[in-house]
């Protein structure tokens, strides 16, 4: 969804790349929410963070706890800045309540998108957020 959003929202001033270190597919509930937000997300493919190494990146960005630690090192530099969301995946409950998971981390990533590149900015230059 961050990616989607990023492309959306900010693909005039940011080159967005998506990966995970478990990569399984999009998820089919956030293609749903994205399209209910007018972004289409069904083109977009898993791919795992291994893809990347050796890409020269100014930033890298972990979108939850579990990749924060498991991230590789990427070389250069690269600028790695955490900011969680809470993984809709491992909501339990009905249908209703799995989706309205999905909806909010869908409109916290937005904001979060909606923020860069100064975010990324301010981090670059070592502000605490």
């Amino acid at each position: 969804m961050a990616e989607g959003w990023a492309r959306h929202l900010k693909g005039d001033i940011i080159e967005a790349y998506s990966a995970g270190v478990w990569p399984v597919g999009v998820h089919p509930r956030a293609i749903k929410v994205m399209a209910e937000a007018g972004v289409d997300i069904s083109g977009q493919t898993s791919k795992h963070v291994d893809e990347f190494i050796g890409t020269d990146f100014d930033f890298v960005v972990t979108l939850c706890d579990n990749a924060r630690q498991q991230c590789p090192v990427f070389p250069g530099k690269a600028k790695l800045v955490h900011r969680a969301f809470e993984d809709p995946i491992a909501v339990i409950g009905g249908e209703e309540q799995i989706m309205h998971a999905f909806r909010k981390s869908r409109d916290e990533m937005r904001a979060f998108i909606e923020t860069l590149p100064e975010f990324l900015k301010q981090q670059k230059m070592g502000d605490s957020i």
